[in-house]
């Protein structure tokens, strides 16, 4: 258990520090017994700074989760986050974490959203391009697919129609 909340401290260090670069298919998973340790931790932290590192842990395991309510919860917490912060190198932690619970949500809209603001905050920001890009991406594959789905559609009725004005 401990040894998998140090691999979590490491890839939360890695993202902080920028350190982390990996492409958009890659993105590190957490499981529950990891969630459950920061849980644990934020439960046990006494003081305010040692609370508001936790609960970026916390935040930061959810939305890597693998199961789709851990990442709701992640992104509820981000959202109530990002409201207060006035600091924008914290700003921009949250956003990109953020952007990337929606984008593991299908939201890639507001996914879009969240990594356009991070970029103002940090243009220069290689993991929060490597995550537009990948929003990008998804969102003009699902808009071909959208595309590939309604000239089927439209085929499809139109050869009905063709078939009853032959018969």
């Amino acid at each position: 258990m401990d040894a998998a909340i140090g691999k979590v401290f490491d890839s939360v260090s890695d993202f902080f520090s920028g350190a982390a670069s990996a492409s958009a298919d890659e993105f590190p998973l957490c499981d529950s017994d990891i969630i459950s340790g920061c849980e644990k931790e934020l439960a046990e932290a006494q003081d305010e700074g040692r609370k508001k590192e936790c609960i970026m842990r916390l935040s930061w395991a959810l939305v890597h989760s693998k199961m789709p309510g851990d990442i709701q919860r992640g992104i509820a917490m981000l959202e109530a986050l990002v409201v207060n912060d006035t600091s924008a190198m914290k700003l921009r932690e949250k956003l990109y974490l953020l952007a990337l619970g929606y984008y593991r949500s299908g939201d890639f809209s507001r996914s879009r959203d969240c990594i356009e603001r991070c970029l103002e905050v940090e243009p220069e920001w290689g993991q929060a391009q490597t995550l537009k890009k990948a929003i990008e991406d998804r969102i003009v594959k699902d808009g071909v697919i959208g595309v590939g789905i309604a000239v089927t559609a439209v085929g499809l009725v139109a050869g009905i129609a063709a078939a009853i004005i032959r018969s």
